[in-house]
C-alpha cells in the first residue's frame, strides 16, 4: 500500500497517469474518510523479474490566508459535534490529551464560546514559547510538555492536546516530510472551518502560506492490513504470504 493525495478544501487532485506492468493489481480505498491509499497486489512474481506501478497525480494547492474578522468564529458544541469531527477530541498516539499534566497546563486557558479564536491564539503562542523547537523527536506532547522541547511534530501533537483538553477539536496535517496542527470552530450559523497553524518554524496561525502537497489528515488510524494498533500515520507497507521481495517505493514531484 501507498498513500496518494486527495481532496480537500485547500486541495484539488487528479490522477493523471498509471503506470501497470501487467501483474499487478491495483485498486484504490479511503480509510476512515481521510486517508486514500494505492493497494498493489501482486499474486505472483518470478524470480529475478520485476513489477511497477507508478500512478502520476495532479495536485492543485492553495495557500489559506487568516480571515479578516475572527470574532465571528465560535466554540462548538461537543453534544453538537458532526460524526467526523468528534473524534478529534479524544486521545490519539502521542497526543494525550486526558493525561493529568496536560490537563494541568491547559488550565491556564479559558476559551470561552465568543472569543474563542483569541485564546486558541493564546495556546499556540504558550507552546512556542514555552517549549524550544529543535530537531530530536521527544515522542509526542506529553514527552516534549515535560523535556521542554522538541521537533516539529511533538509541537504540533502538544498543541493538539492543549486544545483538545479544552474541547478545541484539533488534528495533524501530513507533508512530505512535515507536519502541523489544524483547529476547529464554528460560524454563528453553525458553519464549520478547520484553521491552520505552523508549530514550528515560522509564525502562521489561522494560516498556512506553504502548499506543500497534503498526504493525510488525522493521527489515530488502525490500518486495514494490522488493526492491532492505532497508528499515527499510515506509510508505505509491503507484506507478503511468502519470498523475501525487495520494494522501492518512490514520492517525487514531476520535473
Amino acid at each position: 500500500t501507498a498513500p496518494l493525495p486527495t481532496d480537500w478544501p485547500e486541495q484539488e487532485t487528479k490522477i493523471v497517469e498509471e503506470d501497470f506492468s501487467p501483474t499487478a493489481k491495483v485498486s484504490y480505498r479511503v480509510v476512515e474518510g481521510t486517508v486514500k491509499q494505492m493497494v498493489v497486489e501482486i499474486p505472483y512474481l518470478p524470480a529475478g523479474e520485476e513489477c511497477r506501478a507508478i500512478v502520476t497525480v495532479e495536485v492543485r494547492r492553495s495557500s489559506q490566508v487568516r480571515p479578516d474578522d475572527t470574532s465571528v468564529f465560535v466554540l462548538p458544541n461537543k453534544r453538537k459535534l458532526p460524526r467526523d469531527v468528534l473524534p478529534y477530541l479524544a486521545p490519539s498516539p502521542g497526543i494525550e490529551c486526558t493525561s493529568a499534566k496536560i490537563k494541568s497546563t491547559a488550565r491556564q486557558f479559558d476559551v470561552p464560546e465568543e472569543g474563542a479564536w483569541d485564546q486558541i491564539e493564546a495556546i499556540y503562542d504558550w507552546v512556542r514559547d514555552n517549549v524550544e523547537h529543535q530537531d530530536k523527536n521527544q515522542g509526542g506532547a506529553l514527552a516534549a510538555l515535560q523535556a521542554g522541547q522538541g521537533d516539529h511534530e511533538d509541537l504540533t501533537s502538544l498543541f493538539i492536546a492543549l486544545c483538545r483538553a479544552k474541547n478545541v477539536p484539533a488534528r495533524t496535517v501530513w507533508v512530505d516530510k512535515h507536519c502541523y496542527p489544524e483547529f476547529y470552530l464554528e460560524d454563528k450559523d453553525g458553519k464549520g472551518y478547520w484553521f491552520p497553524c505552523q508549530a514550528g518554524g515560522a509564525r502562521a496561525f489561522g494560516e498556512m502560506p506553504d502548499r506543500a502537497t497534503i498526504l493525510q489528515k488525522g493521527d489515530s488510524f488502525r490500518s486495514p492490513h494490522d488493526r492491532r494498533e492505532r497508528k499515527r500515520f499510515l506509510p508505505e507497507t509491503l507484506d507478503g504470504a511468502g519470498g523475501t521481495p525487495s520494494v522501492r517505493f518512490i514520492r517525487e514531484p514531476a520535473p
